[in-house]
């Protein structure tokens, strides 16, 4: 077993690597610029198109880059509540800022894929009330098309209050509703087969397990990031059937208690352990890469495991070398998808909401000059 930093491990040239891949990342956004200023597309010459397509309805474009990911899971209303710390029993404390967006993990990463380039499909539930409208509408204006969404009438669109001190902690209020109200028995079988990815969240275990199997008769690769319950569902069926795994740190140690799987030492998956503050470590059955994420003023954390999954995902599913077939067990396929979440996920810690807007120019910002001056490598042969 030997640790290697990046660009020391004899087979790729880190700088070069990073230099080509921040070349393709302009090179599709000012192709995105120039269909922007045109009236009508170029039909004669396919190679004249932009790759990065944002209308969710068009079928995945040729080009491996361009992701079509269906995101399946909760859909919320958020209420961020904004104090300088939190009260008391029977105290008070006076609201410093308070703001409402759409939330939810299945709807963030949608969301911010898209914000990537990516096309999106986001599948759940609301209620069919004001709240649910609005979370709806809020996803189709981001690009994400909600046309799969279920909207149960019997139950109201959950709602999720955020209560966030100055220093970062939070107190998380929410009601059900009808956040699960959705079965895998809904979903359009031909746009789960059009998806080049799935990507699972918190939901009922049945379902969960059942949409994994379908992608996965259809040769779709899978993801899943079940969330702070994850050791106390029974999640096991579909946490066998995907190829990522999404946790963070107590619930990589709550999962590795309550099932046969060992998030730290995958036999036969990557796996992405968010770390927080200290940043994130994919895990491979061939060894791992760590990161310790990038130095920003955290204001709100709420939402930023969801913008790493998306910046992950983002980065990923464009490689071939990668997500061609399968997911790659080589650790040092993940360089670019770690710095890329580690990024995303800073990118939301610096937002108020839950709901960052991710782009390949903050993404940039954000990692600066050298970002890979911190990148640890372990092979195990």
């Amino acid at each position: 077993m030997s640790e290697e930093g990046a660009g020391r491990d004899g087979t790729d040239d880190w700088e070069e690597e990073l230099a080509e891949w921040d070349e393709e990342v302009s090179e599709w956004e000012a192709g995105e610029e120039e269909r922007g200023e045109e009236d009508d597309p170029v039909d004669d010459d396919p190679a004249a198109d932009d790759p990065v397509d944002g209308d969710p309805d068009l079928e995945p474009d040729a080009a491996d880059r361009v992701p079509k990911v269906v995101s399946a899971g909760h859909i919320n209303w958020d209420v961020t509540i904004h104090v300088d710390e939190l009260p008391e029993p029977d105290g008070e404390t006076r609201i410093d800022l308070l703001e409402q967006s759409g939330g939810g993990s299945a709807a963030n990463v949608a969301v911010g894929l898209v914000g990537l380039g990516g096309q999106s499909v986001v599948y759940g539930s609301v209620g069919g009330d004001e709240s649910g409208a609005l979370a709806l509408r809020e996803l189709a204006s981001a690009g994400v098309d909600p046309g799969q969404v279920l909207v149960d009438a019997d139950a109201p669109t959950s709602v999720k209050y955020a209560i966030v001190d100055g220093g970062g902690e939070l107190l998380m209020l929410a009601n059900g509703g009808a956040n699960e109200s959705f079965t895998a028995a809904e979903l359009d079988r031909d746009t789960l087969a059009a998806a080049d990815h799935l990507h699972l969240t918190g939901q009922q275990p049945g379902t969960a397990a059942a949409l994994a199997t379908a992608a996965g008769e259809d040769g779709t690769t899978r993801s899943f990031d079940p969330g702070r319950r994850v050791g106390d569902r029974e999640f096991e069926a579909a946490l066998h059937a995907t190829d990522v795994l999404f946790l963070n740190a107590p619930e990589a140690d709550a999962l590795a208690d309550s099932t046969d799987i060992d998030p730290w030492e995958p036999d036969d998956r990557v796996v992405a352990i968010k770390l927080g503050e200290e940043g994130a470590t994919i895990r491979t059955p061939h060894g791992d890469v760590s990161h310790p994420g990038f130095d920003v003023d955290a204001v709100d954390t709420v939402g930023a495991g969801d913008a790493f999954a998306a910046g992950f995902l983002g980065a990923a599913l464009r490689d071939p070398e990668i997500a061609g077939d399968g997911f790659s067990h080589d650790p040092r396929d993940y360089q670019v998808p770690l710095l890329v979440g580690n990024a995303c996920g800073a990118i939301a810690a610096e937002t108020v909401t839950a709901r960052a807007g991710l782009s390949w120019d903050r993404v940039r910002s954000v990692m600066g000059e050298s970002p890979e001056s911190d990148l640890l490598i372990e092979i195990r042969v």
